[in-house]
């Protein structure tokens, strides 16, 4: 991480310095402690009290630089600490797009990374200033022209691209998240300061802001627990069996709990990872309705392998792409009413998948690159 350039030199190398001495002078008291060496040679309790201490105090340094580097260095600031947060709107008209919605949905789920002394890409979310300026990749936002912002691009990517964020396994921002942030800058051309009562076209993003701030009851609360809401399939089981989880870890697949209630769950088999699906398929069932991502790319797994996908009844975006699979696939693809996005790309399928996945109309977008389709 230390390679990437995203953090402050002097706080790396203090915490780098420190960690390394805390770990020899550990080694060290740990070493004098034992029978052997005591009987050879006697530290006098005090003093060996007296360097206990030292290394809780030299632990306690070197976290707080490690800290530093994570949350930033003004993290244990006087700003931050008397930072006041806002009082929730009486209601959906009253609320403030930026500083009430906006706002609150960036702090949540991008600035752990890019806030404070803390940004990565040079980049921060910390006001709409240092949105419209942005960072390396250009301006985060452009009011007007969602092309050319930035960080839209960048929350939308297939969760696979080397440019998606939210990065490193971080929760993503929920599809009503993101529909309220393309209507911030299109519709409202990233205004800050107004309510959505001075705004114009506003039916068309009224409910996704009142679901957000907690006004439409039939709304689940979010993962962060920050007190924003977001509409959840009620088809997802609000418990999962962990057992299963730990197998498929034990074999090699990554399970990310992307939400707790309901339990949502993001896996991926690593591509080329030799693992073929008759060893994970009894873990994989009972998971099924609580599986939203999958992505088993690159695996060599066939079409009666992946039979198993009608299971997942919940699934909203599923990578099988690189795979020896032709169109006896879609029947198992268009029957998933939850289904968004599908990537098929370096496949063996035909235009016929194509269109027998668009009787189901849930589904946005069907990626299918290097295939027989023009």
């Amino acid at each position: 991480m230390s390679l990437s350039g995203d953090y402050e030199k002097d706080i790396l190398l203090r915490h780098k310095l420190s960690g390394i001495t805390l770990a020899i002078i550990s080694g060290i008291l740990c070493y004098i402690s034992t029978e052997k060496v005591m009987r050879e040679v006697r530290i006098p309790k005090k003093l060996f009290s007296v360097l206990l201490l030292g290394v809780i105090a030299l632990m306690s340094y070197s976290g707080h630089e490690g800290a530093s580097l994570t949350h930033g260095n003004d993290y244990l600031s006087v700003h931050t600490l008397m930072q006041q947060v806002r009082n929730k709107p009486a209601s959906v008209q009253t609320a403030m797009i930026f500083e009430d919605v906006v706002a609150p949905i960036l702090q949540n789920k991008c600035a752990q990374c890019h806030q404070g002394s803390k940004l990565k890409g040079n980049f921060s979310v910390e006001n709409l200033q240092t949105l419209l300026k942005g960072g390396k990749s250009g301006p985060a936002i452009v009011p007007g022209k969602l092309a050319e912002s930035e960080l839209y691009k960048r929350v939308t990517l297939d969760p696979g691209h080397s440019d998606y964020m939210p990065a490193d396994g971080k929760p993503p921002l929920s599809k009503n998240e993101i529909q309220i942030i393309k209507w911030w800058i299109t519709k409202a051309g990233a205004v800050e300061g107004k309510t959505l009562a001075q705004l114009k076209d506003v039916d068309s993003i009224q409910m996704q802001v009142s679901t957000y701030l907690g006004f439409n009851k039939t709304t689940t609360g979010n993962a962060d627990g920050d007190g924003g809401t977001q509409a959840i399939n009620p088809d997802i089981p609000m418990q999962a069996d962990t057992l299963p989880m730990a197998h498929l870890r034990a074999k090699g697949l990554m399970v990310r709990l992307m939400l707790k209630k309901p339990v949502m769950l993001d896996i991926t088999l690593p591509a080329n990872s030799g693992v073929k699906m008759s060893e994970i398929k009894d873990d994989l069932i009972p998971l099924a309705k609580n599986i939203v991502w999958l992505n088993l790319s690159g695996n060599n797994f066939t079409d009666s392998d992946l039979h198993i996908i009608r299971s997942f009844v919940n699934l909203e975006k599923l990578r099988i792409e690189k795979n020896p699979i032709t169109d006896d696939v879609y029947d198992d693809l268009v029957s998933l009413q939850h289904l968004e996005a599908v990537n098929l790309n370096e496949t063996k399928i035909t235009a016929l998948t194509v269109d027998n996945l668009k009787k189901n109309t849930g589904i946005k977008r069907i990626y299918t690159w290097r295939t027989a389709i023009n």
